[in-house]
């Protein structure tokens, strides 16, 4: 099970068990921005106000202090709890995912798929001598093929026929790295986003 998967299924039973105490008002959970899209899914079904956030441990904790979040998950298996001063606790995602496991019959493989349903590339590192030309390349490839945001590092979504994308290339604080994350409906788009922009990258 992903961090992302887990991510989705906490926030989902955070949500309901703060609605069950007859919480009013509008309930917001925190997502990094490369979590599985799944994440922003689940919440938005089951009617909470999701908020992307930046990659980061006091990044994240800052924005669930400034907006009461119940909830926020990262990629990197981070859980933070309102109710837990805000803070991160593995043990509690940990419980919650043990409760719904429980909860049910089926196998643990069969309770990830729920929230497995797209194909991410994990993070990928690569050492880059000039960070800024490799983002230009990157931008020029997919000027025509994606919208772009620079909310933290480069963000690209698309389309692949059928198939939607997307892609972050963010640059590592202390190292001359640049770290990829890329998601897809399909195995096979993530697979040809994740060459070509690794080809971009390495060039």
């Amino acid at each position: 099970m992903t961090p992302s998967a887990v991510a989705a299924m906490v926030a989902r039973r955070e949500i309901a068990r703060v609605r069950a105490t007859g919480e009013a008002g509008d309930i917001t959970v925190l997502y990094n921005l490369i979590t599985s899209r799944v994440v922003a899914e689940v919440i938005a079904k089951d009617g909470a106000k999701g908020e992307r956030t930046k990659v980061g441990h006091s990044l994240i904790k800052d924005r669930m202090a400034a907006t009461d979040a119940i909830f926020g998950g990262e990629h990197s298996a981070h859980y933070y709890f309102r109710d837990f001063w805000g803070a991160d606790n593995g043990m509690l995602a940990a419980m919650h995912v043990l409760a719904e496991f429980g909860a049910q019959d089926k196998p643990l493989s069969e309770l990830a798929k729920q929230y497995n349903p797209y194909f991410l590339s994990g993070e990928i590192n690569s050492t880059v001598s000039d960070v800024p030309e490799a983002k230009n390349r990157i931008r020029q490839a997919f000027a025509e093929r994606a919208e772009f945001d620079e909310f933290d590092g480069i963000t690209a979504r698309g389309n692949s026929g059928d198939d939607w994308w997307w892609f972050n290339v963010r640059a590592s604080n202390t190292e001359p790295l640049l770290r990829l994350n890329v998601e897809a409906k399909s195995e096979a788009v993530m697979q040809a986003i994740r060459d070509e922009v690794l080809g971009l990258i390495r060039r």
